[in-house]
Parts: C-alpha cells; sequence; structure tokens
C-alpha cells in the first residue's frame, strides 16, 4: 500500500495546478470576450451616431452654392441646410452652432460647398461666415442682347434676379459690353451693372474723340455698330457694309438689312419670309427709312470701329454667300445676278 499513497501523494497536488490555471485562464479569455464585445458594440453605436447626424448626406450638394438670407436664425438656417442635403438634421446643426458659441443666426451669404462636409465642418464654417467663394469667371460674346446676357447671368450666379436685372437694363441695348468678367456670387444687380456701366466707359472713353469727330451720335455708331455685329465675321467686312449702309442712308433709302429680325421676331435671316418683311416694327429696317432707334445686340470693340471707319463706296447692294464671302454691287441687277450665281443653285 505504500507505493499506492505514495503514487497519490505525488501527483495530486499536480492535479490541482494545472486546473486551477485552466480555471484563470478561462476567466482571463472571458473577460476579453467581454472587452471585445463592448468596444465592438460600442464602435458600432459610434459609427451609427456619426452615420445618423455627423457624417455628411449621401446627396452632398458637391460643387454648389447654398444663399443664406439675412436676417435668418438658426432654425431657418438649419431647414435650409437640410432640405438642400448640407446636413441630414438642421436639429443637430442648431444644436452643435449653440455649443459653438452661437445661438442666434449666423453671417448671411453665399456659401460655397465644393465637396462633401461633415456636420461638425458644416457648422465651424457657417459660424464663422467662411463663405469659401471665389469670382466666378462669366464671358458675355459680342452681338449679345440683354435678354441672352441675363440668361448667362443666371445660370452662372446662385443669387441672380433676372427680373430685377431686365427690369433695370429696359431700354440699355447696346450699353453691356461684351467681355469677360468676374462676379461674385453674392453680387447685387447694382453691383453687377456697376462692373458693366464703367467697362462700357472704359472702353467707348478711347473712341470717344472719334466719335465727336463723326457726322453721327454716340446712339446712331452703337446702332450701326449692333447691325455690323450680326452682318460679318471680320474686320475688314464690317467696314465695307458699314460704308454700304451709311450710304443707304445718306440716299434715302432703306437699310433693309436682316440682321434686325432676330432681334424683333427671333428669325435668322434664311427663316425670314416675304410677309416677315411687312412687320410692324420701328426696328424693320424694310418697312422705315434710316436706322433703327436703337441697338439690336451688344456690339464689340471691333464693330464699333467698323461703324467709326466705313470704307467709302458707291456700293448700294451686297449679299453673302454660303462661306462668307460677300459680294457688292452698285445697281439691282448687279446684286440679282451675284444672287443668281452665288446663292440660288443653293436653294
Amino acid at each position: 500500500m505504500e507505493p499506492t499513497q505514495k503514487f497519490h501523494h505525488r501527483h495530486f497536488p499536480t492535479f490541482l495546478h494545472w486546473g486551477r490555471h485552466s480555471w484563470n485562464w478561462y476567466r482571463s479569455l472571458r473577460l476579453v470576450e467581454h472587452a471585445v464585445v463592448t468596444v465592438g458594440f460600442l464602435l458600432l453605436v459610434g459609427w451609427g451616431v456619426y452615420f445618423l447626424t455627423l457624417s455628411a448626406p449621401a446627396y452632398f450638394p458637391s460643387g454648389s452654392y447654398v444663399v443664406i438670407p439675412p436676417g435668418s436664425s438658426l432654425k431657418t438656417v438649419g431647414v435650409i441646410l437640410e432640405e438642400r442635403s448640407v446636413v441630414r438634421s438642421g436639429w443637430t446643426f442648431r444644436q452643435l452652432s449653440r455649443v459653438l458659441g452661437n445661438d442666434r443666426n449666423v453671417p448671411a451669404g453665399v456659401y460655397y460647398f465644393g465637396r462633401k462636409e461633415g456636420l461638425v465642418r458644416v457648422a465651424v464654417r457657417l459660424v464663422s461666415g467662411d463663405f469659401e467663394t471665389t469670382p466666378v469667371r462669366i464671358t458675355i460674346p459680342e452681338g449679345t442682347t440683354n435678354k441672352d446676357i441675363a440668361r448667362i447671368l443666371y445660370d452662372k450666379l446662385p443669387n441672380f434676379d433676372r427680373r430685377g436685372f431686365l427690369q433695370a437694363v429696359d431700354g440699355k441695348e447696346g450699353y453691356l459690353f461684351p467681355d469677360t468678367y468676374f462676379f461674385m456670387p453674392s453680387d447685387t444687380t447694382e453691383a453687377i451693372l456697376s462692373v458693366f456701366n464703367n467697362a462700357f466707359h472704359t472702353r467707348l472713353s478711347k473712341l470717344v474723340k472719334q466719335i465727336d469727330a463723326s457726322e453721327h451720335s454716340e446712339l446712331e455708331i452703337l446702332t450701326m455698330a449692333s447691325i455690323l455685329e450680326k452682318e460679318a465675321n471680320n474686320e475688314e467686312d464690317r467696314r465695307r457694309i458699314a460704308g454700304v449702309l451709311w450710304y443707304r442712308i445718306s440716299i434715302g433709302m432703306p437699310l433693309q438689312v436682316d440682321a434686325v429680325f432676330p432681334y424683333i421676331l427671333g428669325k435668322n435671316t434664311f427663316e425670314v419670309t416675304l410677309e416677315d418683311l411687312k412687320f410692324d416694327s420701328p426696328y424693320n429696317t424694310y418697312k422705315y427709312k434710316g436706322l433703327p432707334p436703337g441697338p439690336i445686340n451688344n456690339p464689340g470693340l471691333g464693330s464699333i470701329t467698323a461703324a467709326l471707319t466705313p470704307i467709302p463706296s458707291k456700293y448700294i447692294f451686297f449679299l453673302s454667300d454660303l462661306d462668307g464671302n460677300f459680294h457688292f454691287a452698285t445697281t439691282y441687277e448687279q446684286h440679282l445676278s451675284n444672287k443668281k450665281k452665288y446663292l440660288d443653285p443653293y436653294f
């Protein structure tokens, strides 16, 4: 029995030792598992909170402007931002803005959002009035009408008052100088017109002496220039046509130019009918002699210069073939011959 007792005496403590070690290891493993689950849960909750409140909405208006009207309350601003999908919750924006120290309103103006931004970034920007706006480059082509210009500005400027602009430029056709301009998105109609006015007077100041020395008023020069703008594409042709048109006026002959019909009827040269030629309008140069009462578009400097420096001639008629080349004639018979030679084969 002694060997047996010795055997139990020798191995029993070893068994107890390994049992306790396994239990401690098991408990440690369970604690780690609990910790991992807890951390994972907290991360999941945190991600959910971030996604539902702080992250940028799926349809964030990247590359867009958002206008905050003057005097808007935080609540109103929150509604605007939520409706434009800048933030997920206008209420959350309002609370965060208060935490940032603003419990009344945000600086009014036009805010530009070039990329997706989270709620915190949006709130910081609006509370501090960080508009991130840059001047908008807008090119006004030569020969555009005031209505064309209003459309161009409306497409480029988010806060543009199209109706107010058209009311302000009523009767000012020809005085909005075609050029490349830089406007701020928040510019008012008054500010935009001031830029146009300065550009017009700056450019025309170089021609004041020529205008004064001519036999025509500034309005007459601008009106003729607006016709030339639509009749030809280069300065040489415009000067030659100017010589013909001024000569027609001097001999009491109607100008009879088709360039006026896009302005009064919205039709180009090839759409004008014989009935259209009888349309009663002071701008109809077939019906009324002399220049129209005013410009039919806003001419560029080249056309204004051409109106001031016509090439004198005895030509009375001219036409343009399908390649854009002009053919002049001193008699109606010669004009009919040119028409038959250069145009009739194509119609």
